[in-house]
């Protein structure tokens, strides 16, 4: 592997904020003891909101995501076991295929993937990526457009978040003195990020890609793309690339992903600030301090992690010398260097998947961030659209975003014209936590609160500023730090939204800044005896906006699960009571299905791996209110506090159950499914990643899914039912 490690995609999720945004104890008032919640006309009007759906929501449910009245499902499979093999595990009943790996080409001028190094780095234009996140199906009707209810045949589109470069070159990437010597392996995994389409069918029961569908596609990191919306053709995304700012050059670390009513992929950028090079020392003289601010607060700082400026001679046109983000260039504007180029990165980007000449359009509208996904909301006809967002760190913040225009059932074949319409206008807030067990959706308009030129901390010159600094504009807005918010969902049922707070440390919240949506803090110590202080197990929390209103500007919350060792503490640290069948730590992906109303839950840990790989579990998802009030008793060794918050009802192993174990050092992320919900899509990413491989030897980590001596190598699976029926039910 030489001297340049691979670096897990969660690597960069430490906090850069550093704003004193309160905890909601001094949101409310200093602070609330239990008996003060619960007593008074303030406890009974915070019992009354936390309460059942209201009619109210009962209705625009039934108006908006469909099913009025629909059963909530029944989990049908036995639990699978907690392992540490290297080997996907389902239920019984169920079995899975392999559909779509590492290197697998899809185009018939490609060969096979050798999957020693040797490929040639062009071929990965027309080869799957690497590390396989986030993707959604699209049911491809007979005319070749899309078809919501469509199973047999479908496109598939799928992320390739990052890469284990020590499996995508013979001896690992060369690196000699911190400098990439070989420039055709930083053009391999200048390909191997970014997205796939594939078309997918089932024939005679089996699922399989088509390698010469005109469909297939692959968007990486050279792909141009527009700069859609109000910081497109702004002064703050001008580089030497694109001297008017309307312009930029691919996609980079696509972790989770979303949709739209009218057919199109949203796939969205996580942690894109560490590829970057900018050495502080030597650029920060040169900066202004609004530059200066912007800069940390993003993270935008060192050699790159893959070190890809380094690359020397470059080409004419900058391939390797636009991932330098320092002020080279003499111009006031930036338009003869890369000093911009992060800001043309760190969006929500659409994909036009049926239309495969398409240019894929970053929609800047919905803010500027490290973008886990992009979750659409209800869908109902003459209301706005709505998307919900996190931004993957510790210590960041859960957004909305709502359409200025109104949804109209004439769109839905509408294709990019139609992001034009309804994701280019419309309205970026971000949500404050209250202690009470209700939320504010707080806007993040130019001029609106504190986001303004009188912001002591940022001063905002226009709203493209604000979006290009999202960040610091949820900062100004006194938005509720969480605990690393990564993948939403929304429950079709009732519309109520799920999102995963994966994990924390001690560092990034100490006892001291523990809140009623972040409740917990506790030393979560392996069996190989590894102290884990904070909330390593992290939680899924869950809010349903006010009166069903997707452009409602509150909501109401409880926390849905906690995660946690079946071991652990019942009183304060294994609060939702996990057993055997289905505890679990650090959750992750999180996606309804369509069909069955079931919640899937994915986990992305490094906390409870002494025990067994990561996994996927099936929830039935209740509703916000259906537990109560608690507090939780929290200690650092030191000092003890006492914390109220409000949690749902335990599910039990009847309505939480593992159901998917994947092999040695993985990550279970991204699932879609097929519309008749018979079969199942789901990522296995990065098998194998955490063990220093044995070139000689052919010894890694993993060796999922091939077998033998062979490199392991991200995929897709398909899962089915051994008697053809609904997964899960």
């Amino acid at each position: 592997m030489n001297d340049l490690q691979s670096l897990r995609p969660d690597s960069d999720d430490e906090s850069t904020n550093t704003s004193a945004n309160p905890g909601f104890d001094s949101i409310l008032q200093a602070r609330l003891s239990r008996r003060q919640l619960l007593g008074g006309s303030m406890g009974a009007a915070a019992l009354a909101m936390i309460g059942g759906v209201s009619p109210a929501v009962a209705a625009a449910s039934a108006q908006g995501a469909g099913a009025p009245g629909r059963k909530l499902p029944k989990l049908a499979f036995n639990p699978v076991a907690k392992s540490l093999a290297d080997a996907v595990a389902v239920p019984e009943g169920y079995r899975y295929t392999v559909l779509y790996r590492l290197g697998d080409p899809i185009d018939g001028s490609v060969g096979e993937y050798q999957n020693d190094g040797t490929d040639p780095a062009e071929s990965f234009a027309l080869r799957a990526g690497d590390h396989h996140d986030g993707m959604h199906y699209f049911g491809l009707g007979p005319n070749g457009k899309h078809h919501k209810n469509e199973s047999e045949r479908g496109l598939l589109c799928l992320n390739h978040e990052a890469i284990t470069p020590a499996f995508l070159h013979p001896n690992g990437p060369t690196v000699v003195g911190g400098v990439r010597t070989v420039a055709e392996e930083v053009l391999r995994e200048f390909y191997v990020h970014g997205v796939s389409v594939v078309e997918t069918v089932r024939e005679g029961g089996e699922w399989r890609y088509r390698r010469d569908s005109h469909f297939n596609r692959r968007v990486h990191t050279l792909t141009e793309m527009e700069l859609s919306g109000p910081a497109g053709k702004t002064p703050y995304t001008v580089t030497k690339y694109s001297p008017d700012g309307s312009r930029t050059r691919g996609t980079v670390n696509n972790c989770a992903s979303g949709s739209t009513p009218w057919g199109t992929y949203l796939t969205c950028e996580e942690n894109w600030a560490g590829y970057f090079r900018r050495i502080t020392a030597i650029d920060n003289p040169n900066r202004s301090a609004r530059e200066l601010a912007a800069l940390a607060r993003y993270g935008v700082a060192g050699n790159g992690r893959e070190l890809w400026a380094t690359v020397t001679p470059d080409t004419p046109d900058d391939l390797y010398g636009r991932w330098n983000a320092m002020k080279l260039g003499s111009s006031a504007d930036g338009s003869d260097d890369y000093r911009n180029a992060p800001n043309t990165y760190g969006w929500v980007v659409e994909i036009d998947p049926f239309s495969p000449d398409a240019t894929p359009k970053k929609r800047t509208a919905l803010g500027r961030f490290a973008h886990e996904g992009a979750w659409l909301g209800p869908v109902r006809v003459g209301h706005p659209l709505v998307w919900y967002m996190g931004c993957d760190s510790r210590n960041e913040y859960i957004y909305k975003y709502v359409s200025n225009a109104v949804w109209h059932p004439d769109d839905a074949n509408g294709g990019m014209a139609a992001g034009d319409k309804y994701l280019d206008d419309g309205k970026l807030y971000v949500a404050r936590f209250d202690a009470d067990g209700t939320g504010r959706w707080v806007e993040l308009s130019f001029g609106v609160g504190n986001v303004s030129p009188a912001n002591p901390a940022y001063a905002f010159a226009d709203q493209a500023d604000v979006l290009v600094h999202a960040r610091l504009a949820a900062d100004a807005a006194g938005a509720t730090k969480m605990d690393r918010p990564e993948w939403g969902a929304v429950n079709p049922r009732n519309g109520e939204v799920y999102m995963s707070l994966t994990n924390t440390n001690a560092a990034s919240r100490p006892l001291s800044r523990l809140d009623a949506a972040n409740p917990r803090f506790y030393n979560d110590r392996k069996t190989t005896g590894q102290d884990q202080r904070g909330n390593p197990n992290g939680h899924i929390i869950r809010f349903a906006e006010a009166g069903g209103d997707v452009a409602a500007t509150s909501f109401k919350w409880d926390v849905f699960l906690f995660g946690a060792r079946a071991t652990a503490d019942a009183a304060n640290v294994n609060i939702s009571g996990l057993t055997d069948a289905n505890d679990f730590s650090s959750p992750d992906g999180l996606w309804f299905s369509q069909a069955t109303g079931v919640l899937w839950i994915e986990t992305d840990d490094g906390a409870y791996t002494d025990v067994t790989n990561c996994m996927l579990l099936a929830a039935v998802p209740g509703e916000v209110g259906d537990g109560g009030p608690r507090t939780i008793v929290s200690s650092d060794g030191t000092s003890t506090r006492a914390v109220d918050t409000y949690v749902g009802k335990a599910p039990g192993e009847e309505n939480l159950r593992r159901f998917l174990v994947g092999p040695k050092e993985c990550e279970i992320t991204g699932v879609a499914e097929t519309p008749d919900g018979k079969a199942l899509f789901v990522n296995i990413q990065h098998p194998g990643e955490d063990t220093r491989p044995d070139f000689a030897t052919g010894t890694f980590g993993s060796h999922w899914p091939d077998g033998g001596l062979s490199r392991p190598r991200s995929a897709t699976i398909v899962i089915t039912r051994a008697d053809g029926g609904r997964i899960g039910v």
